[in-house]
């Protein structure tokens, strides 16, 4: 059973990085487009037994969230002998609960549709919430983002290190980067009165002439990261970094990071940049999914692929 690389057009540009990193070439799909957008994309080779990897990340416009869909069951009615979708990055994680009354939990509708599509598997990296894999009645591959940023702080061979995290929430992912570090933890106690707008913020823990690493899931807007830098640098800071797999990067949130405290922002390539800013540093997972690509076609354990923190 050969395996067979596709991507959805969103999502090309780290699709044929992570073929590249297999060893094959990335499978053909055509695309036809109704006049009135309406999108029917097929595959153009055979796929009869074999193991298909669909990549395509599910950020905006939702078209890139159909057309997955839409690929999904393209395989499944070409007798693809098993349908695995790499979703570098996992759109609409952050409803992943009923927060107040009369809301959508859309996390779980499309682990609903994923399936009904016909997916026998997905492999996603650092959702914004671990539950999130409950959601799903297949199998779920969690890659995890620090196997990408360990390697690289340790790089830096910063001697006074600290981490930090830029709301409460994040406490549990900041708090497993310092015990692996050996290094302390800070909070950056945030309160919003509604989304993307955040009220106040204060620090707990000290940071004086720390190199202080903010750790987070995701940016949007970079409103809570940029006014975190601040709030490092002035309780006396010596640098401030942000490590955040997912860069939606929202707004204006290429000017916030521009005009931050912040020394650079590292991200992966989960999504395309839309511009150049020298405050970003963008690390690739292609090396990371081309090799629970291959474990999971020879029926290995990923556990190597894990960095334990």
């Amino acid at each position: 059973m050969a395996v067979k690389i596709f991507s959805g057009r969103a999502t090309t540009y780290l699709a044929e990085k992570i073929a590249h990193a297999y060893g094959e070439p990335l499978g053909r799909v055509d695309y036809q487009q109704f006049s009135d957008g309406e999108m029917s994309p097929f595959i153009g080779e055979s796929v009869r037994g074999h193991d298909v990897f669909i990549v395509q990340s599910t950020f905006a416009p939702a078209e890139n969230f159909m057309e997955l869909l839409l690929m999904i069951d393209a395989a499944k009615r070409a007798s693809a002998s098993n349908v695995n979708v790499i979703i570098p990055y996992f759109g609409y994680a952050r409803q992943d609960r009923k927060d107040k009354p009369r809301v959508a939990i859309a996390a779980k509708l499309i682990a609903n549709l994923l399936s009904a599509a016909g997916a026998n598997r997905v492999m996603t990296c650092d959702l914004h919430a671990d539950q999130i894999q409950g959601f799903f009645d297949i199998p779920v591959d969690h890659l995890d983002g620090n196997y990408i940023f360990v390697p690289y702080l340790k790089s830096l061979k910063l001697t006074n290190i600290m981490f930090a995290s830029p709301d409460v929430g994040g406490i549990k992912r900041a708090r497993s980067f310092a015990k692996f570090f050996n290094a302390d933890l800070a909070v950056c106690d945030k309160y919003r009165k509604e989304a993307n707008k955040i009220e106040s913020m204060r620090l707990i823990g000290d940071v004086e002439g720390k190199d202080v690493i903010l750790v987070d899931d995701l940016v949007d807007t970079a409103g809570t990261i940029c006014k975190a830098a601040g709030l490092l640098k002035e309780k006396g800071a010596t640098t401030v970094r942000a490590i955040c797999t997912h860069p939606v990067l929202s707004g204006k949130a290429y000017e916030n990071v521009q005009n931050s405290a912040l020394e650079e922002l590292v991200v992966t390539d989960t999504i395309p940049l839309k511009q150049e800013t020298s405050k970003i540093k963008v690390l690739t997972v292609s090396d990371l999914f081309a090799k629970a690509i291959r474990k999971i076609h020879d029926h290995e354990s990923i556990s190597s692929l894990f960095i334990r923190l």
